[in-house]
């Protein structure tokens, strides 16, 4: 049986992607270096620890393992140090994306599902965003992965690869059977903040940005639990597979929610009071990021099953009372 390689498969979407291949008794190779992944998120099929950067070890594990696609989570993802930090990020996400491709096109490799962002899109000119929005990052980390789209495009007209781009909205949740979830050192991102701050591991919840053109002045956001995004994934891949054409999708549930009103679910969810820090906004965050869908539901099938906020701050409240016990 041919596998599917899955890079950053000791992440937090890369995990729940791997339980989810597996549940259909598909072959998983996961490739981590373990730098920002976890070993006991290591649970669902073969683990080959290693880093993109290098060369000779990826063409290793091509040639050890019958490979025939590719799910590629490894990069680093936090904005704001994209910022401060910009030639890590070309050079961890861009230049080893690069490596793997090569690896991929020398062993015959021609099919990639790539985790993209819902950041490629910029400031929105829509109220809603579909995939037709114009292009215009606004962080070293966007537009990491905007080069990447095009590269893909490029290497498709090229050499032939077959690839989907998953542009999703804000990743949250926890797989509902508690067995993995979201763990980042540090941690940017904002529901697991919140329920840290709940859990009393940090003093408060710090807002960033009060003055944004949105009705109560805080950032709003598109929610898609991990599970659902999993899901896509493993419907990309099926896709390719069975001959579809490249494209990009947007991931999202298409409700968009501000900062101040998921402080006040997890209020209610977790029965805890949450303090609320205010501080200026930062640089490269959006004011809104909403998405339309469509295109995933009709080509891919998909449809997000989680996708009622309180169900993924349950999942996530439920995941982090257990894993920061």
């Amino acid at each position: 049986m041919t596998k599917t390689l899955i890079t950053g498969g000791a992440g937090y979407i890369g995990s729940h992607a791997a339980k989810a291949l597996a549940s259909l008794d598909r072959e998983v190779v996961i490739l981590d270096s373990l730098v920002a992944g976890h070993r006991d998120f290591l649970k669902w099929g073969e683990f080959e620890e290693g880093d993109l950067a290098d060369t000779a070890f990826l063409k290793d594990v091509f040639a050890r393992h019958d490979i025939s696609e590719v799910l590629h989570f490894a990069a680093f993802i936090a904005v704001g140090e994209s910022v401060e930090k910009p030639g890590m990020y070309y050079g961890n996400n861009v230049r080893n994306t690069l490596n793997l491709l090569d690896a991929m096109m020398e062993a015959g490799v021609k099919r990639m599902v790539f985790s993209s962002t819902a950041a490629v899109y910029g400031e929105p000119v829509t109220s809603v965003i579909a995939e037709n929005h114009p292009l215009s990052p606004l962080s070293p980390y966007a537009w990491s992965k905007r080069m990447i789209e095009q590269i893909l495009a490029d290497y498709g007209k090229a050499y032939g690869l077959k690839h989907i781009c998953l542009r999703y909205f804000n990743a949250a949740g926890a797989d509902p059977n508690n067995e993995v979830g979201e763990r980042h050192q540090p941690e940017t991102h904002l529901i697991p903040l919140i329920l840290h701050a709940a859990l009393g591991l940090r003093d408060n919840i710090t807002i960033f940005g009060t003055d944004y053109p949105t009705p109560d002045g805080t950032c709003l956001r598109d929610y898609i639990h991990v599970t659902d995004l999993a899901d896509a994934h493993v419907r990309a891949l099926d896709y390719l597979g069975s001959g579809g054409d490249s494209g990009a999708f947007n991931l999202g549930n298409g409700n968009g929610f501000s900062v101040r009103e998921i402080i006040d679910v997890a209020r209610e969810i977790t029965g805890k009071d949450i303090v609320v820090a205010e501080a200026a906004r930062r640089p490269g965050d959006s004011p809104a990021l909403v998405s339309s869908s469509i295109a995933a539901r009709e080509t891919l099938g998909w449809e997000p099953r989680l996708g009622d906020i309180r169900e993924i701050i349950r999942t996530a409240w439920d995941w982090h009372q257990k894993d920061l016990a």
